[in-house]
């Protein structure tokens, strides 16, 4: 039996990757101080470590395959194969962003304002890089943690990770510019990637975690209708293809599924019941597999 190593990230992902395992199929456990979850899956040796770290031990092999962000993965260098992309995060589901960001009243407008500067970042890397792309000589020191509070006092500027910028807008900071845009992704080691038995499962592991995201905004729609209301109610009716239609025990009546965006549900109910569906039902879903 073919096993993998595969790395979770510890710290802000780490909840929304548990569940997202769990819609998926599979249950994640670990106690407050192990870095060795248990999954209900013999063919799977979980690690819990931080997303900064993953990509490194991927691409070294002391792991088959990790869930982390394209930013560590750009930040790193590391040369890994990109499994699949997961649009996911702490806050939301929604690409997280590096940002320039400086104090509302500060000179800086833009990065060649930064011209002999102090930056305070994580992502060193990722800052020399877009400094030395825009031609930009500036002081980049590593940040250990609570960047937002250290400008306008210790450094001029930082560049930090956002999702929804409340953080940045609550210590009275403007963004300047953006770097990155990230998503996490499914991450494997090349050689890992070459063994037959290892990217099976780590494909599978990607089939069944891009199931469980794409049902994050979907639900299913099942309702009664008449025949002779068919026509009408399908003209209301999105579905990822066609709906399915299954006549009921009742002559003229006919049963209907399909799966629609859940945003849209609040808006076309109404308009079925009022084309003549009847015993409509919403039902969350756990995975849409296209």
């Amino acid at each position: 039996m073919t096993k993998i190593i595969l790395g979770l990230p510890k710290g802000s992902l780490q909840e929304a990757t548990y569940l997202m395992m769990r819609k998926a199929g599979f249950t994640v456990s670990s106690g407050s101080r192990s870095y060795m979850p248990t999954v209900d899956d013999e063919q799977i040796e979980a690690r819990l470590i931080r997303a900064q770290e993953i990509s490194r031990y991927v691409e070294l092999g002391m792991l088959d395959a990790g869930i982390t962000g394209h930013d560590w993965i750009v930040e790193n260098g590391s040369d890994v194969v990109e499994a699949g992309e997961l649009i996911y995060g702490k806050q939301g589901f929604r690409p997280v962003r590096w940002v320039l960001a400086v104090p509302e009243n500060s000179t800086i407008q833009s990065v060649k304002d930064l011209e002999g500067k102090r930056i305070a970042t994580e992502a060193v890397g990722l800052t020399q890089r877009y400094l030395q792309a825009n031609g930009v000589k500036a002081e980049v020191e590593f940040s250990w943690g609570a960047t937002e509070v250290k400008a306008p006092e210790l450094v001029d500027a930082i560049v930090e990770l956002t999702e929804t910028g409340s953080s940045l807008r609550a210590n009275k900071l403007r963004i300047v510019d953006t770097l990155l845009s990230s998503t996490t992704r499914l991450i494997a080691n090349k050689k890992s990637w070459a063994d037959a038995g290892k990217r099976a499962k780590i494909e599978q592991i990607m089939l069944l975690l891009g199931g469980a995201l794409a049902a994050e905004s979907k639900v299913l729609l099942k309702l009664n209708v008449r025949t002779d209301a068919l026509e009408t109610v399908n003209a209301i009716l999105p579905s990822l293809h066609a709906p399915t239609i299954s006549p009921l025990q009742t002559a003229g009546w006919s049963a209907v599924e399909t799966v629609v965006d859940e945003a849209v549900v609040r808006e076309i109910i109404p308009r079925l019941k009022q084309a003549g569906a009847e015993g409509i039902i919403e039902i969350p879903l756990n995975k849409v597999i296209p």
